[in-house]
């Protein structure tokens, strides 16, 4: 099993690591080329800033590739900026990939510095949560699973191959709990 981690922008490393963590007979790799994604069995699409990746994966030609592989089943998790990109409606600007029946608003938590942690239920599983200038999820649709809330909002969902944290899993160094629960994601879907 092969699981990439979009490598335009974010926290790639920590993907990967917290990943191999999980099992070190799987391949964690960085996807920079269509080629790079062709050969991975799931992908992550982690988070940063929205905009500039919307732009990125535009020059790198990544766009239509991704779309056509998730639409045919692969497993894909967006993580924050990733969240957004995967996202059917986003306030007050269009949609890029519009595959999650979410409706999100951006930076809705704030500024660079009003970043913080927390914890809470995840599928079950009790994680740490960190919130970097993340969005709201202000709609869920009515075929996607909330699997974490925080204050009342959905911060995690999942539909279908589809999996969407407003929060970063990854910047839990020593808590690969998520990772394991995408990673079974991956391998359902290779049966």
């Amino acid at each position: 099993m092969t699981i990439g981690v979009l490598a335009l922008q974010g926290s790639v490393a920590e993907h990967i690591k917290l990943i191999k963590s999980v099992n070190k007979k799987i391949d964690a790799v960085p996807v920079k080329t269509i080629d790079e994604l062709a050969a991975v069995d799931g992908l992550i699409i982690p988070g940063g800033e929205s905009t500039t990746l919307r732009i990125l994966l535009d020059e790198f030609k990544l766009y239509t590739p991704i779309r056509t592989r998730v639409e045919a089943g692969m497993p894909v998790w967006g993580t924050c900026a990733g969240l957004i990109l995967l996202a059917n409606r986003i306030e007050g600007e269009r949609s890029y990939f519009g595959l999650l029946d979410i409706d999100v608003k951006r930076n809705a938590y704030g500024r660079q510095i009003d970043s913080f942690v927390t914890e809470g239920d995840f599928a079950g599983m009790y994680v740490g949560m960190v919130f970097i200038r993340a969005p709201f999820i202000t709609r869920v649709g009515p075929n996607v699973e909330v699997l974490a809330e925080h204050d009342g909002r959905a911060v995690a969902v999942k539909q279908d191959n589809i999996l969407a944290t407003v929060f970063h899993p990854e910047l839990i160094a020593r808590d690969n709990r998520i990772h394991k629960y995408f990673i079974n994601m991956v391998e359902e879907s290779l049966k």
